[in-house]
């Protein structure tokens, strides 16, 4: 039996290490076992909840950019490898809404979609040449929008990426976005 609970906490603490991201839920679906016993693990291995993880990694990610603070990039970043892609996520508030049209307003979500982007180029140096994007749906109040930004080609003093928002799986919006040297 303690060999099984020594076995499941190496195997644990190698999946969290890989990603961070996982939810104690998803442990436990994993592993067959109760949510408790997952967070009883983590608790013996020294082991964060997902929040605090998610603030470490994030925090790790700001310290090692060039380009952009933790104040600058819109909604939270859960996701990060300098120069291949990122992940923030941004949970849709009243004060984003527009009070006529009782949708979230297109600045928002290029916001979020820009400023991950220029965080994922991750040179100073890079400024915003062109974006071509897309808004396939309005948004409201209260949807959680997944962006996701990903570097697609980098050539001399340019680069690619391409971005995509989605809210409860449905993709909300889409774009290109060129970065270079000015």
């Amino acid at each position: 039996m303690r060999t099984k609970k020594l076995l499941r906490q190496s195997e644990l603490q190698c999946l969290i290490d890989e990603n961070p991201f996982l939810t104690d839920q998803e442990l436990a679906d994993k592993f067959d076992v109760s949510i408790q016993t997952i967070r009883l693990d983590r608790m013996e291995l020294g082991i964060p909840e997902l929040r605090e993880r998610v603030k470490m990694v994030a925090n790790d990610a700001y310290a090692k950019t060039k380009t952009l603070g933790e104040g600058e990039i819109v909604g939270n970043l859960r996701e990060y490898e300098p120069g291949v892609r990122g992940v923030s996520v941004l949970d849709v508030t009243m004060d984003m809404v527009s009070e006529r049209s009782l949708t979230v307003g297109a600045e928002h979500i290029f916001a979020q979609a820009n400023s991950l982007a220029r965080f994922v180029a991750d040179s100073p140096d890079y400024h915003r040449i062109e974006a071509f994007v897309a808004f396939t749906r309005p948004v409201y109040a209260g949807e959680r929008l997944i962006c996701t930004a990903a570097v697609v080609s980098g050539e001399g003093n340019e680069i690619h990426l391409e971005v995509t928002t989605t809210s409860a799986d449905a993709v909300i919006f889409s774009g290109k976005i060129l970065y270079g040297e000015v």
